[in-house]
């Protein structure tokens, strides 16, 4: 019984699950998973280990101070000018990267789509994706949309998780890829891995979440049983996708979800195919109602503005992203692999700034019991560092 209810809670950490787990990362644990076989599965271990710890400091920081991180970051830079700038930054990076996303998102989803219904074109149904995400995000109810995006995250867990069952990997070698290894491993690969799974938008996404879910400080704890069973959910789908991948597409180029689930046609079937693609919708739909709304409480939080669902500014945001995404998408001739290079581009930039920003909000004496301990401070430096030099890397690749 009190397992039962500790499911019911699950909510703002499932947002996170559906905001990460969208077409981008289907693509590059496919390419990974094809390309290198099991053993880049530690670094999707380390990847949802880094995201567990810093989506636990956002949540803990939106309930104790009743504020997303976007506000709370405004509230510690006093001087005009670095706020100015800090904006700037921020504001930008988030808007290039989301709609970035964005576009990438709608036109995954419509991938997986179009597999189960060829006669409809991509375009169309990545421009029905879009207004659904419309429609849901102008109903301004927080709680119909957190369990509708809970609902599709269980539905992609499912989808995904059959789909090993029926790969029948080698438990063998699926094992060993969780042991570190740095021998002839392709960075730009690790950065993907990573990159599309730490995402800095989902900080404010949570954050704010949280401060709205939860009223109360006594509710941490279901907040962080929520980040780690939803994270944790996610991150096993990320496994799930490299292992099919590697058990059943070595050597092939999958650039896009929709790759993958034609590739496995004739060898699992239409069952396994059906699966994927169904997985790949869903994903689509969740990050294209996902991103905007980060982008919203992001924007919002920075800028000062009211962090309403129903404030006309607020809709402003998330609206400009959705329709920037669906213009592109109409538009657009760039595969998904490329839109996800932008993407994490804007992600280098941004990333490690907000990670910084967070640690010291979440060491703030007026946290009181609330604020980091030494485990969280030490673990979350070391994140930090490994995240920077990824940045680093990623930018180089990016511009490379």
């Amino acid at each position: 019984m009190k397992l039962i209810n500790r499911l019911k809670n699950i909510g703002p950490g499932a947002l996170v699950a559906a905001a990460f787990i969208g077409p981008g990362t289907i693509t590059v644990c496919s390419n990974s998973g094809a390309s290198y076989g099991y053993t880049l599965l530690w670094v999707v271990m380390f990847s949802t280990i880094a995201t567990i710890m810093f989506q636990e400091m956002a949540a803990r920081l939106g309930i104790v101070t009743g504020q997303g991180l976007g506000e709370n970051i405004r509230e510690r830079i006093h001087h005009k000018g670095i706020r100015t700038i800090m904006t700037m930054i921020v504001v930008s990076a988030i808007f290039i990267g989301n709609i970035a996303y964005e576009t990438g998102n709608l036109t995954g989803g419509a991938m997986g789509f179009q597999s189960l219904v060829p006669q409809i074109s991509m375009k169309t149904i990545a421009l029905i994706i879009g207004v659904i995400a419309i429609v849901l995000l102008f109903s301004g109810s927080y709680y119909y949309i957190e369990k509708f995006l809970t609902g599709l995250v269980f539905v992609m867990a499912f989808a995904f998780i059959l789909t090993t069952i029926l790969s029948k990997p080698d438990m063998g070698e699926v094992l060993k890829g969780f042991i570190p290894s740095f021998h002839n491993v392709d960075w730009l690969s690790v950065v993907g891995l990573i990159g599309t799974t730490v995402v800095p938008y989902n900080l404010f996404l949570h954050s704010s979440s949280a401060a709205q879910r939860w009223k109360n400080k006594e509710d941490i704890q279901d907040a962080r049983i929520d980040t780690f069973l939803s994270i944790g959910l996610g991150g096993i789908v990320s496994m799930c996708i490299v292992t099919v991948a590697a058990t059943n597409c070595a050597g092939l180029q999958i650039q896009s979800g929709g790759d993958l689930a034609k590739a496995l046609q004739p060898i699992l079937g239409d069952f396994a195919t059906i699966l994927v693609s169904i997985g790949l919708f869903a994903a689509g739909l969740t990050s294209t109602i996902t991103a905007p709304l980060a982008a919203a409480y992001a924007t919002s939080g920075i800028l000062g503005i009211q962090q309403d669902m129903k404030s006309k500014r607020f809709q402003f945001i998330w609206l400009v992203v959705i329709g920037f995404g669906m213009i592109l998408t109409a538009f657009n001739h760039s595969t998904p692999t490329e839109l996800i290079l932008i993407a994490q581009g804007a992600n280098a930039i941004i990333l490690p700034i907000m990670a910084i920003f967070l640690m010291i909000c979440m060491n703030d004496k007026k946290l009181g019991k609330y604020r980091n301990g030494k485990l969280s401070n030490g673990m979350g430096v070391v994140i930090l560092m490994i995240t920077i030099a990824i940045c680093i890397k990623n930018i180089m690749e990016v511009i490379g």
